[in-house]
């Protein structure tokens, strides 16, 4: 059986037949019938069967590139990556493998976390060939993988320039994802949109709509979001950015239910649930919105979000109790926000506890002195303790700074009347 016929066997299925009979015809096969049964040998996986030929092979030709590149793949594939660069370091400059050589070491160097030597060999091949597409990308690349994004663009633009493909993934979405990390989103959208009909990534189509989202473009990114969740709907990440390109649209209802949705997939995410309370209290469901926000602060007590939005709730509830207890528990977490402070400080207000009240607004004063709410609150205390002076100062600071506001306009007026 010759050569041919024994690949052919190999190729119709009849794998163990055509094996033994490649290992026989191996005795009598020339040097360059024993290279094409190596390569069958690194095909079918079996590197064990192909390293003897190799060695034997490279004591018949010590100098052949081709085969040294040869002997270090195959040694990759028996987990030797030392033998492998010690195979691709014999490969002399002059040899036309010398480019493909450099590469793989990069590629050895930089998986054994010796980053800056990969980079070295790169950058030492490429002043030797400073147009080749090849290396280009790959330097590219490897400053991508990085996360050197806007080192990888000159050199990935270069590769695009030249007309570069990349064997496996997109040039287009590998600029996408450079461009949108360092945010030059237009030109990261242009991208990721030709990159995407090329062929669909999962991790890409989520960049499209994470930068869209970036400059406002809600209605793209909600469909990109929306055409990820139907390709992959355990893919978690999604839904947070889903349901604020909703929360752009104003469409809270998409929004809510895209919450919901995330959180069947992902029940311990606390965003979620912040997101989702905060829209049930948007659609008046203020029951269902503190319920979802609690469970927000169980998950993570530090949420400040979920925990504003029921301060802010108990607020107009006027429920200083409950806004009291959540403070007092935040604090003991240490989650000493100066937003809390303020609350406490109105909460000590609607208990009718001015003098308290008082020294908490004082508390918080230099935060908060250009607030123009603040600044009403506190002035409208001071009024009432009698700080007839002071709280006229606050009040017309706040008055200044909202002219539209009717009542504290009319307030102002009956206090200057009366002076």
């Amino acid at each position: 059986m010759n050569l041919e016929t024994i690949l052919e066997t190999i190729k119709n299925g009849d794998t163990e037949k055509g094996l033994e009979e490649l290992e026989k015809y191996t005795k009598s096969a020339n040097d360059q019938e024993k290279y094409d049964i190596v390569e069958v040998y690194q095909e079918l996986g079996r590197s064990d069967k192909a390293q003897p030929l190799i060695e034997e092979l490279l004591g018949n030709y010590p100098d052949e590139g081709a085969l040294l590149t040869t002997a270090a793949e195959n040694a990759i594939d028996l987990d030797d990556e030392d033998e492998a660069i010690e195979w691709l370091l014999e490969v002399k400059e002059s040899d036309e493998e010398y480019l493909r050589a450099q590469l793989l070491l990069a590629d050895l160097y930089q998986m054994q976390g010796l980053d800056e030597v990969a980079e070295q060999k790169l950058l030492d091949a490429l002043k030797q060939s400073p147009e080749e597409p090849v290396l280009l990308a790959a330097v590219g690349d490897y400053y991508l993988s990085r996360g050197d994004y806007a080192k990888s663009i000159p050199y990935l633009k270069q590769a695009e320039g030249a007309g570069f493909k990349f064997p496996d993934g997109s040039l287009n979405l590998r600029l996408a994802e450079a461009y949108s990390v360092t945010g030059s989103f237009e030109d990261a959208l242009n991208y990721y949109e030709a990159g995407l009909k090329e062929h669909t990534e999962l991790h890409a189509l989520f960049g499209y709509g994470y930068t869209a989202l970036q400059v406002s473009v809600y209605q793209l990114a909600a469909e990109k979001f929306e055409e990820l969740r139907n390709m992959d709907k355990d893919f978690v990440a999604l839904y947070p950015y889903l349901v604020r390109s909703y929360e752009g649209l104003e469409d809270h209802e998409k929004a809510l239910e895209a919450a919901q949705a995330g959180i069947k997939e992902d029940e311990h995410n606390e965003n979620l649930y912040a997101e989702a309370g905060k829209l049930y209290m948007a659609l008046g469901n203020e029951g269902e919105g503190e319920k979802h926000l609690k469970e927000a602060l169980a998950l993570n007590p530090g949420h400040l979000e979920a925990a504003n939005a029921l301060l802010s709730m108990w607020m107009e509830q006027e429920e200083p109790e409950a806004m009291i207890d959540l403070i007092d528990h935040l604090y003991e977490m240490g989650e000493p926000d100066v937003r809390f402070q303020w609350y406490y400080a109105r909460a000590k207000n609607l208990q009718d506890e001015p003098v308290e009240a008082k020294e908490k607004y004082e508390e918080v004063y230099s935060v908060y002195q250009e607030n123009e709410v603040f600044l009403e609150e506190y002035g409208r205390l001071l009024l009432e303790l009698g700080y007839r002076e002071n709280a006229l100062k606050h009040l017309e600071q706040a008055s200044v700074m909202q002219p539209d506001n009717t009542e504290l306009q009319l307030l102002l007026e009956d206090l200057r009347m009366s002076e």
